[in-house]
């Protein structure tokens, strides 16, 4: 192997090949059949034209070793020694080869690969500086906007505040929630410094779901101070049960006992003296009275019975549930209507409502009907008795003949009837008529109504109420009630003031 090597040595002085130059076998064998005799000072020539070996044959490299001038100082640190082979050279003729100029040796490889990897890191660390600078730059700004803003307060009103703006506070809504809101409205400047007045302020625990009149253009410390006080809320109603939608009064006393429609305009009051503005008690019942039912969101399963309701002043009566509500004060009649009876009849369904045939016989709306009844006539304790009472007496087409029936349709009301207000002829008096009243009665409860839905086992058909405490007995024989119709007439509760 070192002949060989020193052979090719002496091959490669008088070729001059350039570095690393990677023999072309095809090119090589074309050099061969045109290259001249070899020269006679050829110290490996014998004489033969065709030596016939070749110095690379059956070599274990195709790489030719790089020559080096005696006289030529290469510093071998500056060559890079390329795993890779370079792109061969044409190839040339030995004869050109050993003709022409030697090339001169290639320098500046490694140190040219190193000055190279250098200014690539050099421009790559230039890139990162620059990005870190960049970097740093923003970091620092976004400090001093936070040290600059720390110390500004947020824009606010100077006030006095102006006209009232109504802004709704939902149900989850969180101080800067509200603070949004106040803001979206015009009543503050920003909802910073709504925010920094609210949660400074221990009375915004206290602040409930609902709608407030707040004074536009207001400073956030006063729109803060306007949210927690109660006069703020406005489009609350709180139907107590047994509520009627118009208002009656009483025969004893004169008093006027608020009827639904006129709580709801109370409710619906915002602004103060010359600003202050109303949905009427005339518009709620006009609007109450409309025959687009749908729109006044009449539930589907009431939607029949109420249509064919005789007076269509009172078609909505027990369509208003019991219970706090919120509207809109901005909303006109109509919309607060839907509203009320859709959300109510949402409530009423809750309890089972459109289950409750299986177990009462009723429709919906008979129970309904059938749970205001309950409602006005019994205690709590004692309503799914007569819950009872009602199936049982229905069942047998008996006539129910309630007092509070009778006084439905009368303005001035009391618990005794006479014999004059049972004698007429209405809808809803049971005297003159079997069955249920047309309408509900009233707002019940939803104890009545789930009393109506599933009322206690009994055989009862008449109770009455026999004291100023509520007492109330239950029997299946008339006579039995006919005595105790006796106890409460001793004891004054059935006493008219007419």
């Amino acid at each position: 192997m070192t002949d060989r090597w020193a052979q090719a040595e002496a091959r490669f002085r008088q070729r001059e090949a350039e570095r690393k130059y990677r023999r072309d076998d095809r090119a090589w064998e074309r050099s061969r059949r045109t290259a001249p005799t070899p020269v006679a000072d050829d110290p490996e020539w014998d004489g033969d034209p065709d030596p016939g070996w070749d110095p690379y044959e059956d070599d274990d490299t195709a790489v030719i070793p790089r020559y080096v001038d005696d006289d030529e100082y290469i510093d071998e640190d500056e060559y890079e020694y390329d795993d890779e082979p370079e792109p061969a050279p044409e190839p040339r003729s030995r004869a050109r080869t050993r003709a022409g100029t030697r090339p001169a040796p290639r320098r500046g490889g490694r140190a040219a690969a190193r000055r190279a990897r250098e200014q690539e890191q050099g421009g790559r660390r230039k890139w990162l500086w620059a990005a870190a600078a960049v970097v740093l730059v923003l970091v620092i700004g976004a400090g001093v906007y936070k040290l600059v803003n720390r110390y500004t307060p947020p824009e606010d009103f100077a006030g006095p505040g102006g006209a009232p703006v109504v802004v709704q506070v939902a149900a989850g809504d969180t101080a800067a929630e509200i603070a949004g809101s106040m803001a979206e409205a015009g009543v503050v400047a920003s909802s910073d410094a709504f925010y920094e007045a609210a949660v400074q302020n221990e009375g915004m625990s206290s602040v409930q779901p609902g709608y407030y009149a707040i004074p536009e253009r207001s400073p956030a410390r006063d729109a803060v101070a306007a949210l927690i006080a109660p006069e703020s809320r406005v489009g609350n109603l709180v139907i107590s049960e047994g509520r009627q939608l118009h208002d009656q009064h009483d025969v004893n006393t004169g008093a006027r006992k608020e009827g639904i429609y006129t709580k709801i305009a109370t409710a619906s009051c915002v602004g103060a003296d010359a600003q202050r503005r109303c949905v009427t008690y005339e518009q709620l019942e006009e609007a109450g009275a409309g025959t687009d039912l749908a729109a006044l969101g009449v539930p589907e399963w009431a939607m029949d019975a109420v249509r064919q309701v005789p007076d269509r002043r009172r078609q909505l009566e027990g369509l208003i549930a019991a219970g706090s509500w919120d509207f809109d004060p901005n909303s006109s009649a109509q919309e607060i209507l839907r509203k009320l009876v859709s959300e109510s009849a949402a409530s009423y369904e809750s309890t089972g409502l459109l289950q409750s045939g299986s177990a009462n016989g009723l429709s919906p709306y008979q129970t309904l009907i059938g749970a205001s009844l309950v409602e006005r006539e019994a205690l709590p304790q004692d309503m799914s008795k007569v819950a009872r009472v009602i199936l049982n007496r229905l069942e047998v087409d008996q006539p129910l003949q309630f007092d509070s029936t009778v006084n439905y349709a009368l303005d001035k009301t009391e618990l005794a009837t006479t014999d004059a207000d049972r004698a007429q002829t209405t809808p809803w008096n049971t005297y003159a008529m079997a069955g249920l009243p047309a309408t509900p009665i009233a707002a019940p409860s939803i104890g009545a109504l789930q009393a109506m839905e599933k009322p206690e086992p009994g055989d009862w058909l008449y109770f009455v109420t026999v004291d100023q405490q509520g007492t109330t007995l239950f029997t299946q024989s008339y006579n039995e009630h006919l005595q105790n119709i006796e106890l409460a007439l001793e004891s004054g509760i059935l006493d008219s003031g007419r």
